[in-house]
Formats: C-alpha cells, structure tokens, sequence
C-alpha cells in the first residue's frame, strides 16, 4: 500500500464510523504519521498524537490515589486522553514501547478502556510501527494484541510524494531530480546516520531554499547526484517564451533528466489560464506521450492550488492531441 491508498484507507474508516483498530507497518520517514494527521484535518476531527515509546506505564494508565473514606484507591486518568467529542488517538512507535506499555495499551485496543476510564464513542484507535529489517529498535508485538488490529503495510512511492510535494511547496528541483531518479525517494543506508527518505528530502528541501548544503539531511552520495542535477537547469529551454506562447519553434529538450525538468517545471510555473494554455499547446506539439503524461500529472497536483484545474479541463477537452490520454482524463473532463 502507498501513503495515497492509505489516507483513503484511513479516510473511510472515519467517514464509515468504522472502529476497527489499524496497525501502520512501514520504514522510518515515509510518512505514516504525516498520513494519520493529514487524515484528521481532512475530516475536522480531533488528533492526539502519543509517542507511547516515550510514556511510562502510570502515564497511560493514570495515577492511584487514595480515598480515605471509602479505604479504596481510585485511578486517575491523564489529562491527554478524551472524555468527549470525536477523533484518533494514535499510537506511535506502539513496538517501540516496552512490553509493560504494549499491555496497557493493549487495553484500550481490545476493550476501549484502561481501568475506570472509557473510551468516548466516536474515537478511533490506530497505532503505527517501524519494522526490525528496517533497523528500528523495536519489541515483539504479543499475538494478541497483533490479532486485534487490522494491519497495513506502507510503502515509498513516489506518486504520492509528488502530489504531496507539489501541494506544499517542496522545490520544483527536488521534485524533477526524484522523478528522474525516484529510487532515491527513500533508500535506507545502515552505514551513515543521513540516508533519503520522504522525511529527509522535506528537511533537504528547507536546507536547499536556505542556500544550504543538503548532504546532511539525505547523504552524501545522493545529495552529489542532486548538486550535479542542478547543472541541467543550464541546458532548459526559455520556459518564459513557452508560458507566455511564443516558443513555437523552440523544441523539447532531448536528455531524459532535462526532460523530466521540463515537464514538473512548467507544470509548477504555469499558474494562468493563458499560460496553461500555451504550455499544454507547446508540450502536445513537441514531446511524446509520456512527457505530457508527466505535465499533466504534475499540472492536476498543482491546479487546484493555483485555480487552473477548470482551466486545464477546458483546454484538455479541446486540444485533439490529448485524445489518447480521454480514458485517464475522463473524469476531469467531464467537470469542463
């Protein structure tokens, strides 16, 4: 499964009022918890994010205190946990905790309650994990509590990076580079503590915009590729002539990685009616199916942020080119 399926996965289960509890298996950084936040904003719920790795047992199961009157003790739940309303609560790092912590947790998984303390109708109970061949310091999960989730497994996938990319401003470099060389998303290095993942490249990103070096968020090796990479921006047709339509003559680039730069840098630059236009124009006449595929699919990530989605349908419905791509478009061009 990749991060896309799984917020439709996990969209679902709250738009259902499904309560089955979900066990997220995947390596480190490729965005499981930015999933599960993602999801609680898309839905307007509430989230309460536990490292429960970091808790100690009486922090999730409440305190004892003693009620003299009666000559019992009576638990008192933290302050964290919901008496109200509707949300996730979401186990993080669930086999990173010590089995002690798993029990209690355990708990709320098969029964919704710790002790005196319920659950409140309407919350979710999902849990995330990191895997031991992905080198995380992680304890065996009992068969039990195992059997009480259902259990997905993410994995990197560059698509869903590149949506999310274009939607929250990563570089338009960054996002070419992996689509020319997407085996770098995410690619694990036991041998030094910097190696890429989704996560590293967001902090590459802010490094990269900052005028900053970026081997220490994604290594050295893969931010050498990257620095070489840039040089290819040199070689770029004038992406201003074919925005504003006057680049009739001026061909599609020939090297594969300036093509990808081509194609993911237009589709991030043309934000009017009149440059979608003209670019949709220029890139049919000029590249072959699978770059204008790439346009459009890096086009559809942005345009809804820059209000040219109605503006591309229009002009995809209209321009005859795009004919062979009616199947995969249908939809959108059913809204022009």
């Amino acid at each position: 499964m990749n991060p896309t399926q799984l917020e439709h996965l996990l969209t679902t289960l709250v738009k259902q009022h499904l309560l089955q509890s979900v066990m997220i298996w995947g390596a480190p950084g490729i965005g499981k918890s930015h999933t599960v936040a993602a999801v609680a904003q898309a839905t307007k719920i509430d989230l309460i994010d536990l490292r429960i790795s970091q808790l100690a047992p009486t922090d999730l199961r409440g305190l004892p205190v003693a009620d003299h009157e009666a000559g019992t003790s009576r638990w008192y739940p933290p302050e964290f946990l919901p008496r109200s309303g509707s949300g996730i609560l979401f186990l993080d790092e669930l086999n990173m905790a010590p089995p002690a912590i798993q029990c209690i947790a355990q708990q709320f998984i098969l029964d919704r309650k710790v002790g005196s303390y319920a659950l409140p109708e309407g919350w979710h109970v999902w849990a995330a994990g990191n895997r031991s061949e992905d080198g995380a310091s992680v304890f065996s999960m009992p068969s039990a509590l195992q059997n009480r989730f259902i259990h997905v497994t993410v994995h990197p996938h560059f698509e869903s990076f590149r949506s999310w990319a274009l939607q929250n401003g990563i570089d338009e470099k960054i996002v070419a580079f992996l689509a020319w060389r997407p085996e770098l998303l995410h690619k694990r290095d036991s041998k030094n503590p910097a190696w890429p993942s989704p996560r590293a490249w967001t902090a590459a990103n802010a490094l990269h915009r900052a005028g900053l070096r970026i081997d220490p968020a994604i290594g050295d090796g893969p931010a050498g590729e990257f620095q070489a990479y840039l040089k290819v921006y040199d070689t770029l047709p004038d992406f201003d002539s074919i925005l504003a339509g006057a680049a009739t003559s001026i061909p599609f680039p020939k090297e594969p990685s300036a093509r990808y730069a081509a194609s993911i840098g237009l589709a991030i630059r043309a934000k009017s009616a009149d440059s979608v236009k003209n670019t949709l124009d220029w890139i049919t006449a000029h590249a072959e199916p699978e770059w204008i595929q790439l346009f459009l699919h890096a086009k559809l990530d942005t345009a809804r942020a820059d209000n040219t989605y109605g503006v591309l349908a229009t002009h995809l419905a209209a321009n005859p080119k795009i004919k062979k791509f009616l199947d995969a478009y249908r939809k959108l061009i059913g809204h022009a």
